[in-house]
């Protein structure tokens, strides 16, 4: 029996988040509100988000011996994550920096701190986790030779849920292990590179990625929704209509969903339609963490 639905390997930041009338241009400078500070990063993210939803989740993780790490963790063990698997020390907290403008929408800049240090060592170490859990999720906010260890330490039964968030190349042994590649429309077309201009539809971007080698791949589109491809063909999978007021998190939401629904048995499509639901009820308040549903209140949107 798995005693965790869910692990994700990830990054843990604290939110630094300023609303703006309008984002600056180069070298201009624009008056912002008061800075609010929420529990961030896309593995933190992921992990509360989850254990919110009710699935039995554990984060592995490191962060600072500081006032922001201790948010961190607070914030965590409060959602219900085990936290056995966060490292403490190495280098200060991670930091992001986001302005969010009034649509809703954000422009992010991290400092990973703690984050960077995260290594292929500490994910050997954490093979017990591995091995109890159902789905492994990772990010790319932790060294890239950490997700390529987090790739090779998978229990055979396992599956491996990976945003490539902030996007780059992926060695293929790490797009092979992905069941699916999660990515929005910028994403895909990085790791695409070149091959993204033979595309011009997600549907094309999607069938496109599967050729590099994931399982299956799920690109999200925002308010449309998302589609999703595999062996199966590619279907697209519409959202529900909502007033967004913050888009931050709503990335790590969907994923958190999705993977711990198919850990549950359910099929792409049905996983990536309930993970559409709460993105939707994520964007419709404040925050990241602070802001992702719970089934209920998924349940009623």
């Amino acid at each position: 029996m798995n005693d965790y639905d869910l692990l994700v390997v990830g990054s843990a930041n604290a939110d630094l988040v300023i609303g703006v009338e309008r984002r600056p241009d180069a070298g201009e400078t624009v008056l912002g509100s008061d800075l609010v500070v929420h529990p961030g990063g896309k593995g933190a993210n992921q992990a509360v988000a989850a254990a919110r939803l009710g699935a039995r989740t554990a984060l592995l993780a490191r962060v600072g011996d500081d006032a922001h790490g201790r948010l961190l963790l607070d914030s965590q063990r409060e959602a219900g994550v085990d936290t056995v698997g966060v490292l403490v020390g190495g280098a200060p907290t991670g930091v992001a920096l986001i302005t969010v403008d009034p649509s809703g929408d954000n422009s992010i800049v991290v400092s990973p701190g703690a984050n960077g240090r995260l290594t292929p060592d500490d994910v050997r170490a954490a093979g017990s986790l591995f091995h109890a859990a159902r789905v492994v999720s990772t990010q790319l906010e932790i060294p890239l030779e950490t997700v390529v260890e987090v790739a090779r330490s998978l229990a055979p039964d396992s599956r491996f849920v990976l945003n490539p968030s902030p996007p780059r190349p992926l060695p293929g042994e790490v797009l092979a292990a992905c069941d699916p590649l999660i990515v929005n429309e910028h994403e895909a077309k990085v790791i695409l590179g070149e091959a993204a201009r033979a595309g011009e539809e997600p549907e094309d971007w999607a069938r496109l990625l599967l050729a590099k080698g994931p399982r299956s791949v799920v690109v999200t589109l925002g308010g449309e929704g998302a589609l999703v491809a595999s062996s199966d063909g590619v279907l697209r999978i519409p959202s529900v209509k909502v007033r967004a007021v913050d888009t931050t998190g709503a990335g790590d939401s969907f994923t958190a969903a999705l993977a711990w629904r198919l850990g549950l048995g359910e099929s792409l499509a049905e996983a990536a339609a309930y993970a559409a639901r709460v993105g939707a009820a994520t964007v419709t308040r404040e925050g990241a963490q602070v802001s992702f549903p719970t089934a209920g209140e998924v349940a009623a949107l």
